[in-house]
Order: C-alpha cells, then structure tokens, then sequence
C-alpha cells in the first residue's frame, strides 16, 4: 500500500520498533539486527520494552539508529515492524506520518487499521516459515530471523555483517549456523523480489562508532565490583537487579580463584530476602571484608532499618539499586528514577545516605569499584542509583578502562602497631577534624582497639549513653563528616550553552542522553540553556553555584513526584519558581521530544500550564 504522504527520506538517521509476543524469542533477533547495524559503524541505542510475565503478552524492542550520535530515547517511530495481531492496531498508530508498517500479512490487514500517510509493507512471514519448517518451534523462532533478513534488503544493510554475527552468536554450536543464515536469506531473498529496495530509510556504512561497545550496566557493574576488591555478595534475587550478581559471580569465577588451590576467594550467598542480604553485607563489611548487595525499590525499603544502623554504627556498605516503576510491585520490567528520595533519606531518624548517579556502562564500572574505596574511606553507605534501561538495556559506551597501579582506600584503619602507640582509642572521636574516624579490624590487637557496636547511642569512646549532650555531639559530627565527604564523590559535569543564557537544566543518570538531545533542538529554535549533570550526592557548592547563577533552572527526572527537584530544594532552600520539573513517569526512558516540549511549554510567555499542576489534577502522564 502506498502512503497519501511522501515517505521519510533518511541515512543512518531514525528510529524503528519491533512488536513481538514476549517468550517467543525475538529479543535475539532483533538483537542481531542492532549490533549489526553497530558493527557498520553507526551508533545504536536499543531498548527492550518486555512485561513481566514469562510469554504471552505483547513486548516491543525499540532501536535509535543516529549517525550523529544521539543515544537517548528521540521520541516517535518511523518503522514498526508488526508480528503480533494483540497490539497491531496501537502500533499502526505509533507510526509518523511517512513512516512505514512492516508487517506479517499470511493473513490480511483488517482494511479498519489502514492509514493513508504510512506505507504499509507485508511480508508473509507465518507462510513462509509454514512451508520450510515443520517443527512448531522452530517456525516461531525463524520467523524472527526471516524479518531480520527482510530488513536487511529494505533498508541496505550489509548482510556479510549480519552473516559473521550469526557465526560469532552461535560459536561452539556450528550446527545452528547455516540454517540462521538461510533464514535471513529466505527473508532477503522475499524482499529484494517483491519490493523496490532500499526504502527511502536505509543505512550507509560509517566508521561513527570508534573504539565503543555496547555492554549493559549491569554486567558492568559486576565487573566493577570484582576490580574493586569485592570479596561477598549477599542478595536475594529481584527484577531488574539480579544480573548484577550474576555478572559479579561469573566475573569472579575468573578472577577470584586461587591458581594453586582451586579454591574460590570469594563468597556469593542468596539470603532469605532483602532485609537478611544488606545484614549479611554489613557484618562483612564490619569484618573488613569488601560486600555489596543488589536491589531495587521494593528490596530498598526492607533495607531500609540496616541502612540506619550501618549508618549511625558508620560501618562501610555498599549497595547498588537498579530501579524500576513502583510503588509496591509497580511494573517490574519498566525503568523509571523512583528511588531517589528514599534512597538519599533511607532509614528513621535524621539520616543521609550518600548516591551516586551512573549514565553510562563505563561509569557503572568506575563508580562500581569507587564505591568500595568511598564506603571504606568515609566509613558509610554507598548507594549506586542506576535503571533498568541502563542495567539490563545494551548501552553505547566508551570501553572499559582500569590503571593496574590503582591501590584500594581502606581508609582509616589502625594497625597493631599504630594502636600499641596510642594511649587510649575512641571510636567516635574525631581526631584529625574531618569528622571521620578511626576504626580497627576484629581481631587486630590482642588487647587494644576493641569496641561494641551498637545502633543505640553511645559517646565517644562507644560507651553506650543517653545523654542528650553526648547523642547531640555525635550526630553534629556526622554532619561534619556530610560536608567533608563532598570533597570525594563524583564531581556534577557542565555543558555551557552556545551562547549566554539565563536558562539551565539540571539531569542526572539515563537522562543525560536525551536531554543533550532536546538542548541541540532547541537551540536550532534559539533557546539556549546551560546544562549540568548531577553525579552525586551530597551536592557540593557548585551544584548551588549554576543554580543561583540561572533565572530558572529545569530538572529532568523519570518519576511523578520530582524527587531530584525536591532533594535540591531541601538541600539547598531554592524555592518552586526557580527550580521547574521535566518528568516522566510511564515506565520507559524519557524523550528528546518530551524534554523540548515539556521545557517550551515553561518558557516565559509561553501561556502553558506547567505538567506538575496538570498532573495534581489527575489529568497527567508522560508523553
């Protein structure tokens, strides 16, 4: 069918979607077809939107293909391709206008669906497999590797790429080769014969990519986590968290074992449930060895109890949260930045818990193995905050990098001999002025440096009391100490705009790449605004620096209740007319074209009511 509207003309420059039935093995082939679009040298972005049950629902995996090198979520979709009749007819509408339907038409296209601005494309996928496979499974899983094939004649793709890509996936199992490599033939072959190919999108080979990789946050938080020392894991498994530890645990079955002995130097245990895990891996941590666990929210808030202790107790405690939609089982498998404030003021009581904020798989290695060095160092919580789009989503990335004459920060702990010099140890005292303290190792000294610690007060000396004095003194030290432990965590990045602007916009995590996005759109549209991005918190004094310096200063979040926006206007007491919100909240990663749209729309003079209010009034959602 041909559109009433001239089809979209790009190279190397759109964004196409693929709805599937979830169980039905497409997210292989569909992921073939993203890194071969990546090993032709163009930056790729994909993303697996899947429900949480095991199959039968619809699921959809969505590729940013930008040769310029946009790596966020652009907004729209300028080629569908349909193989599940459940969500067919939401998905002809998701399609821009010149766009194209690609889809399985063994049976005909209910005329109801037709839309004259699009071109539809039909390809007899269920026919085909039909009558060359007579195994049930394997015509479900050829199908997707048929379309793969199709694509590759409509949009020019070099099929020695996706040729090798099949040989590199199915090593070791040289019998699945060729018949994959027939399949994609049977679809190229389909299409080159009963379509004018390419379309009028197609891809060119570039050399647009240099030495990057794509890797998931996940996998590269294991691996940061095994450079950084750690020796313990203790988890229970949760969406979208597990693969941490299931990275960590392959990584360490390389590198944590003993080349004379056999035996394993580390220690991987599934605890009962969350609120077991964060104890187990404070009484390691406690014991000198370097422990980590992984969550998300649901697994936060059951930590949350021993997160005070460990904060109160100043035990060293490292914990990454890969978030997803809430409150309560929310949607398991959606990304969202949920946990922010949760996290930051995890426990009762006047407590603050030290964040770090990922945006790439190269940070979550870095901040992965910093976090080790942080937690001991500043004798506290370090908690991770990354996504399920950034954890279990292949992201472009600089390549892993680490100096092999890195030392580890244990921090500030007494030997023997430095407590043999000392006259009497104090727990709590603060002797160098930085709000930090000594600790010592169990077992240490056969006399010297023992303490008992409690999450009750105590004085100096770790002497239990109730004392107002003592209590009061002890938690204005560790206020001292959140001002000192600004000076060591991940600094915020600034992008200044083109020219001077009294605009800024703050991001932080899986936002950056499509707020830098929407900030090149709208200074095509001569609105300049500075950018900042928050890594950290504590803030340090330039996070208040660009916000003072601004008139009015956007935040980009993934969550309904602007909890980065509010963090800062406690922090910092900034009021609601300088600090506005740009959020989303519907469970996939925010929009270059939201973030533009949501910003113009709070522009002075623009007329709009801003989307927190229209949201209040429960007339809100994310674009």
């Amino acid at each position: 069918m041909n559109a009433s509207v001239a089809p979209i003309k790009a190279v190397n420059d759109f964004v196409i979607k693929f709805a599937n039935v979830n169980g039905t093995g497409s997210a292989s082939a569909n992921n073939l077809f993203a890194k071969a679009l990546f090993r032709m040298g163009l930056p790729v972005s994909p993303k697996n939107i899947f429900p949480s049950n095991i199959q039968g629902l619809p699921t959809w995996y969505e590729v940013r293909v930008s040769e310029k090198g946009y790596l966020g979520r652009r907004g729209g979709v300028d080629i569908m391709l349909s193989v599940n009749p459940q969500s067919m007819a939401a998905d002809i509408q998701e399609v821009e206008p010149g766009g194209y339907f690609i889809y399985d038409n063994t049976k005909a296209l209910d005329l109801r669906l037709h839309r004259a601005d699009i071109t539809f494309i039909g390809i007899p996928l269920t026919a085909i497999c039909n009558e060359q496979y007579k195994d049930p499974r394997q015509r479900q899983l050829f199908k997707n590797v048929i379309y793969v094939g199709a694509l590759a004649a409509l949009l020019d793709m070099d099929f020695k790429v996706l040729s090798a890509l099949v040989s590199d996936q199915f090593k070791g199992k040289e019998k699945l080769v060729l018949p994959n490599i027939a399949a994609l033939e049977l679809g190229h072959q389909y299409a080159k014969e009963h379509f004018d190919c390419p379309i009028s999108i197609r891809v060119e080979t570039r050399d647009a990519v240099g030495d990057s990789i794509l890797l998931d946050g996940n996998t590269a938080l294991g691996l940061g986590a095994v450079y950084g020392g750690a020796t313990v894991a203790a988890w229970y498994p949760i969406t979208p968290s597990t693969s941490v530890v299931d990275a960590f645990d392959k990584y360490a079955k390389r590198m944590r074992i003993n080349a004379g002995t056999g035996e394993h130097n580390y220690a991987i245990v599934q605890a009962e449930d969350e609120l077991a895990a964060i104890g187990m891996v404070i009484g390691a941590s406690w014991n000198g060895a370097r422990a980590f666990t992984a969550t998300s929210g649901p697994g936060l808030s059951l930590m949350s109890e021993f997160l005070g202790l460990a904060y109160f107790a100043e035990i060293p405690t490292v914990l990454i949260d890969v978030q997803r939609a809430g409150p309560s089982t929310g949607m398991p498998t959606r990304t969202q930045q949920s946990d922010v404030l949760s996290a930051a003021y995890a426990s009762h009581g006047d407590t603050k818990q030290v964040l770090l904020f990922p945006s790439s798989p190269a940070e979550c290695f870095e901040f992965g193995a910093q976090s080790f060095d942080l937690a001991e160092r500043l004798q506290t919580p370090i908690i991770l905050m990354t996504d399920l789009d950034l954890g279990m989503n292949d992201n472009m990335s600089p390549p892993l990098r680490w100096d092999d004459e890195r030392t580890y920060d244990r921090g500030k702990v007494l030997t023997a001999e430095q407590l043999d010099s000392m006259e009497k140890f104090g727990r709590y005292l603060d002797v160098d002025g930085d709000a930090i303290c000594y600790r010592t190792y169990p077992g240490a000294h056969p006399s010297k440096g023992t303490f008992f610690t409690r999450g009750t007060s105590r004085d100096e000396y770790a002497i239990y009391t109730e004392k107002g004095e003592e209590y009061e003194k002890n938690m204005l030290r560790l206020m001292r100490k959140w001002e000192t432990i600004k000076d060591y965590v991940p600094a915020p990045e600034f992008k200044p705009a083109a020219q001077k602007t009294d605009l800024g916009v703050i991001y932080y995590g899986t936002s950056e790449a499509s707020t830098v996005e929407a900030l090149d759109y709208l200074a095509d549209e001569g609105v300049y605004v500075d950018a900042m991005r928050v890594r950290s918190f504590p803030f340090n004094d330039d996070v208040e620096a660009f916000i003072e310096q601004h008139d009015r200063v956007f935040v980009v979040e993934q969550n309904r209740d602007a909890q980065l926006r509010t963090l800062l206007m406690a922090e910092f007491e900034f009021g609601p007319d300088k600090l506005k919100s740009v959020l989303c909240f519907d469970g996939t990663p925010i929009s270059a074209r939201n973030i533009k749209k949501q910003i113009k729309q709070q522009l002075p003079g623009s007329n709009v009511t801003p989307f927190q209010r229209r949201f209040r009034r429960a007339q809100g959602g994310a674009a």
